[in-house]
C-alpha cells in the first residue's frame, strides 16, 4: 500500500463523524477495508446499540498465540466550529499534517493498526499466530464497548495487548491511574426560607460529605513513583430551585484517579462508609452511585512486552523510546479484566492536541506507525517479547 493510500484511510475515518455514537459507520468501513481478504481474516461486528458497533477483526494461525492491537471508534464534540481553522471533519492536510477532530485520539492510531494488518494480508505474510483488532465503542464516555468485548470473551485468548492511544511513538504507557466517577444525591425537604427551621437543607448536607471526604482522601497519601498520588476533586454541585427557598435536592459529582496502591474497590469501600455514617444522622439522606469506574492499570518498565516495544519503536523512529505513566483511564483497563491474564501498553501516534480545536497528526508520525505495529507484531509473534 503506498503513502496517498495510507493517509487516504486516515482522511476517511476522520470523516466520519463518530462524535460518542454514529460507530457503525466506522465499523463498516474498516471492514469494508477486509472484502478482499474474505478467507483470511474473521470479521466480527458486536452492536452495543443502535449505530453502535465494536469491531473484531482477527487474522493469522488460530493455533499460535494472539496479539490483541485495540482502539477506539468515537471522538469527542469538536466544541465551537469558529475556534478551529480547519473543518473538524474533513481531514485536511497541510503543513505536513492531516487535521480534523480524531486526527490524534486515536483514529490515526486506528488506521495505523488498520493498515498494518492490511499490508501483512495483502503481502501472504506467515503468521506464527494471531492478530486481533479490537474497535471499540463509547471509549470516550466510559469505555463500555471495551467491557462489552471483555464480558463477550474477546480478550481471553490474548497473550498481549497493545492500545493505539497517542502517547506519541517516542513513549510508551505502560502503567495508567484509574478512574471513578461518583455522584452523590442529597434529598432534603423544601420549605420558605423565612421559615427554615421547619425545612431540611439539601446543600448543607452535601457540604457536610465534602469536608469529610476531602480529609479522608488527603489521608491516603501514597506516591507512586510513576504516576504520583492519588487525586480526589469535587468538580460539580448542583441543587435548589430559587434564592428564598430552602433546597430540597442537591448533588455533588466528583472524579478521583487511583493508583495500584489504592485500587477502585478500597474507594468504594470508604465512599460507602461514610455515605451510611452520616444516613445515620437525622436530616440526611444521601444516595451514591458511581459511572464507568476504572480500575488503574500496574506494569512494569521492564517487561518483556514494553522492552520489545520500545526496540521496535527504537528501530523505526530512530530515537529512543521511554516508558512513562499515563494519568489518564483506556480500554485497557477493561479488557484487563478478562479471563486471559497478559501484559497491555499504551503506544500510540498522536500530538498534544487532543480534544483541541484543529487537532492533527504529523503525516510522517501516522506513516511510521503503520509500519511499527506491522513490526511489533511480526516480532511478538516470532517468539520476542515472552
Amino acid at each position: 500500500m503506498d503513502e496517498t493510500e495510507k493517509i487516504a484511510i486516515l482522511q476517511k475515518l476522520i470523516q466520519i463523524k463518530s462524535v460518542n455514537g454514529n460507530e457503525a459507520a466506522v465499523a463498516r468501513y474498516i471492514a469494508s477495508l477486509f472484502e478482499p481478504y474474505q478467507q483470511s481474516a474473521k470479521v466480527e461486528f458486536v452492536t452495543y446499540s443502535p449505530g453502535r458497533d465494536n469491531l473484531v477483526i482477527t487474522i493469522g494461525n488460530p493455533n499460535g498465540k494472539q496479539l490483541g492491537l485495540s482502539g477506539h471508534e468515537d471522538v469527542v464534540d469538536p466544541g465551537e466550529l469558529s475556534t478551529w481553522h480547519h473543518d473538524p471533519f474533513a481531514g485536511e492536510i497541510a503543513a505536513g499534517n492531516v487535521y480534523g477532530r480524531g486526527a490524534s485520539d486515536m483514529k490515526s492510531g486506528l488506521a495505523a493498526i488498520v493498515i498494518a494488518m492490511l499490508e501483512l494480508l495483502a503481502d501472504g505474510t506467515p503468521l506464527n499466530g494471531s492478530i486481533r483488532l479490537l474497535a471499540t465503542v463509547g471509549e470516550e464516555t466510559g469505555e463500555y464497548g471495551a467491557a462489552q468485548l471483555t464480558k463477550a470473551g474477546y480478550a481471553d485468548q490474548l497473550a498481549a495487548l497493545v492500545i493505539a492511544e497517542p502517547t506519541g511513538l517516542d513513549k510508551i504507557a505502560y502503567t495508567a491511574r484509574g478512574v471513578i466517577d461518583y455522584h452523590v444525591d442529597s434529598i432534603g425537604k423544601s420549605v420558605h426560607s423565612a421559615q427554615s427551621a421547619k425545612g431540611i437543607n439539601a446543600i448543607d448536607n452535601l457540604i457536610v460529605f465534602y469536608n469529610e471526604v476531602t480529609e479522608i482522601m488527603q489521608r491516603l497519601d501514597k506516591i507512586d513513583p510513576v504516576l504520583g498520588g492519588l487525586l480526589h476533586n469535587v468538580d460539580l454541585i448542583s441543587g435548589g430551585e430559587q434564592i428564598n427557598t430552602i433546597p430540597g435536592e442537591a448533588r455533588l459529582s466528583a472524579n478521583v484517579r487511583t493508583i495500584p496502591a489504592y485500587p477502585n474497590q478500597m474507594i468504594y469501600d470508604i465512599l460507602e462508609k461514610l455515605v451510611h455514617r452520616l444516613n445515620d444522622r437525622a436530616g440526611f439522606q444521601l444516595k451514591l452511585s458511581y459511572s464507568y469506574p476504572e480500575e488503574a492499570v500496574p506494569g512494569r518498565s521492564n517487561a518483556p512486552l514494553v522492552k520489545l516495544a520500545q526496540k521496535i519503536g527504537h528501530r523505526v523512529i530512530g530515537n529512543r523510546v521511554i516508558p512513562v505513566g499515563a494519568g489518564g483511564a483506556s480500554d485497557a483497563s477493561e479488557f484487563l479484566q478478562s479471563k486471559a491474564q497478559f501484559s497491555a501498553i499504551v503506544y500510540g501516534p498522536g500530538t498534544n492536541t487532543s480534544h483541541e480545536p484543529d487537532e492533527y497528526i504529523e503525516i510522517e508520525q501516522f506513516l511510521q506507525a503503520t509500519m511499527l505495529y506491522r513490526n511489533l507484531a511480526l516480532a511478538f509473534l516470532a517468539g520476542e517479547g515472552n
